[in-house]
């Protein structure tokens, strides 16, 4: 069995050589018989060749041609590209340059775009990053938050400081520490069509990246879930090329808090206060936030200032809703359209879309020239294009508001009230929640005016975005094109053509949104959309109006005390000339100018 084995095995070989253009005759049988075997086996080897090249037919019916034989066969395409063009060309030395960068590469080089283009701003965004994140974590907690921000110099190292913020959240699970504080583009709120302060998972980790480029120090993180729980203290680095964290030490310790968490990042910074200072990042907070209590030390004081809390009650907690169909893109539409658990195109539409019922599904479906019951996984690029086309045909009410939790105009007024206590007037308005893109948002003005504010400067301008300041680009933000666009000299202000209006007033706006439209990574200012600005200015009329119902009782009052004033002044020579006239006692003249003023005050108005 072994030989017959062999020899069918030797004889399969023999004709498989034969097969092969050109190969010697082998095997049994006349050599005329097996020349003519051969010519025939090339022939047909031949026609193969050719037809696998030049004939459709032979594509299709998996016949690879000379190129893709050549693939297979190991050859690379840029040895194939050489061997037929002959030498190396520019194009092949510009395909080895290429490469794949991560996002913690590019935002290494590109670190400005973050908000850390200058050692002062390093340092507030760093702070406002490490403050963001412990004010949603507390109050997504339900935890009435109490924040600590200290800021030291490093020993010895000039324009060095260690920035520290500590919070009594709910603490992060040992395991996340890392990806938290150390990738970027990581997070749980990029997803979710809710309010929040962070949005992309860029923030902290940034913080953190800026710190080990210019000290090479790691981020070092305190955190404690619970009571029963070990308190973790690690310190992590992020491999810019790969955007990995990198643990560097880890260690359980002994906490005195039952549960929160504490960040320290050690950079190169410059700290003043001042316009856009952290001191005033801090006083802002405290305004916007009134429910939290923040304890802050500056690098220049041994001691710490206290911020305390103008409220105890927690802002209502802002729930996710989903997309509105008037703000998806034809993109995103597509995306949608593959990731759906619906199998039917109308239950895709009533689940995945928020204010979609079954009645609105059918009259897009119907406008589209689709079936309701079609495979939604299964629409070609034309069937979602003429999905698309039609939804904005359809009415559909607006998305929900309750992923909205605006600051209110009771505690817009405390907060002002509280940190800027000077002023005399304090009015606020919160507006109806409207829609940009599909996205709800919702605008709110606060002005204080007059008191010991400086009546020959400019007006001030607070800007904040879901609760937090924005302190640089103020000439790029939508918030300062709308104060500058109201005409205030209407109102009782002077204004310059085209400018802040200038006066003993402060102007506070904020807007609160599911998705807030910034104009670059570091969130600075807010990109001017018809619908926003049209709310913002509409806001800060109906206060402008208040302001000017103030201003002139305030001006009728100026004017009838100086009026009064000219009684005081010139009755008692009146009743010097009435006793001289009529010959009064000095009680008669008392009584005759008691009369006389009860008479003028009585016929002044104010």
């Amino acid at each position: 069995m072994a030989r017959q084995q062999s020899l069918f095995g030797d004889a399969s070989a023999a004709q498989a050589k034969a097969a092969r253009p050109g190969a010697a005759p082998t095997g049994g049988g006349s050599s005329k018989s097996r020349g003519a075997k051969a010519k025939a086996a090339s022939k047909t080897s031949s026609t193969r060749k050719a037809a696998g090249k030049t004939s459709p037919a032979g594509k299709a019916a998996g016949k690879p041609s000379g190129a893709k034989r050549a693939s297979r066969s190991g050859t690379t395409t840029t040895a194939r590209s050489r061997a037929k063009g002959g030498a190396r060309t520019k194009a092949h030395e510009m395909a080895d340059a290429s490469r794949e960068i991560s996002v913690s590469e590019f935002f290494a080089k590109n670190r400005h775009l973050l908000g850390f283009d200058s050692k002062r701003k390093a340092l507030l965004t760093t702070v406002k990053e490490a403050v963001d994140n412990a004010l949603d974590a507390c109050e997504e907690a339900e935890i009435l938050p109490d924040i600590a921000v200290t800021i030291e110099a490093v020993k010895n190292q000039p324009d060095r400081l260690r920035v520290t913020v500590s919070d009594n959240g709910p603490g992060i699970l040992p395991e996340q520490i890392d990806l938290v504080f150390a990738k970027l583009l990581y997070g749980s709120k990029f997803h979710r069509l809710r309010q929040s302060r962070g949005q992309q998972g860029i923030g902290i980790s940034a913080a953190g990246m800026y710190g080990q480029m210019t000290t090479g120090s790691p981020t070092v993180i305190r955190s404690r879930i619970g009571k029963r729980h070990d308190a973790h203290e690690v310190a992590v680095r992020i491999d810019t090329v790969k955007n990995q964290p990198v643990r560097a030490r880890t260690k359980v310790f002994e906490w005195d808090r039952a549960h929160g968490t504490e960040v320290s990042i050690e950079l190169e910074a410059t700290f003043k206060r001042g316009r856009g200072s952290v001191d005033e990042y801090i006083s802002q907070t405290a305004i916007a936030n009134p429910h939290v209590q923040i304890t802050y030390r500056a690098p220049d004081t041994k001691t710490a200032e206290v911020y305390e809390r103008a409220t105890k009650k927690l802002p209502k907690a802002p729930k996710e809703i989903k997309p509105h169909p008037h703000g998806v893109e034809l993109g995103m539409l597509m995306k949608m359209m593959k990731s759906t658990g619906s199998s039917k195109l109308s239950g895709f539409l009533q689940k995945d879309f928020s204010r979609v019922s079954a009645a609105v599904a059918q009259q897009i479906c119907k406008l589209a020239k689709l079936e309701g019951s079609a495979r939604v996984r299964s629409l070609e690029h034309k069937s979602a294009e003429a999905l698309y086309k039609a939804i904005p045909q359809v009415r559909i009410m607006n998305p929900p508001t309750d992923c909205l939790s605006p600051i209110g105009e009771e505690l817009i007024q405390k907060g002002l009230q509280k940190e800027i206590g000077e002023a005399e007037f304090f009015v606020s308005r919160t507006r109806a929640p409207a829609v940009y893109r599909g996205n709800p948002f919702q605008v709110e003005v606060g002005v204080a005016l007059g008191g010991d504010l400086p009546a020959e400067d400019t007006a001030r301008l607070l800007r904040f975005a879901n609760r937090v300041p924005l302190q640089y680009q103020p000439g790029a933000c939508a918030m300062t094109k709308a104060v500058t666009g109201v005409d205030w000299k209407a109102y009782g202000l002077s204004q310059p053509g085209g400018s802040m209006p200038i006066g003993p007033v402060i102007f506070m706006v904020h807007i609160a949104s599911a998705w807030v439209p910034f104009t670059s990574e570091s969130k600075e200012a807010v990109a001017s959309y018809s619908e926003i600005t049209k709310e913002l200015r509409l806001a800060l009329q109906e206060c402008g109006r208040h302001m000017q119902r103030y201003l002139r009782r305030r001006k009728r009052i100026a004017d009838e005390m100086k009026k009064r004033s000219y009684i005081d002044k010139y009755i008692p020579a009146i009743g010097e000339a009435l006793r001289d006239i009529l010959e009064l006692n000095e009680k008669q003249t008392d009584n005759v100018l008691v009369e006389l003023r009860d008479t003028l005050e009585r016929s002044r108005t104010i």
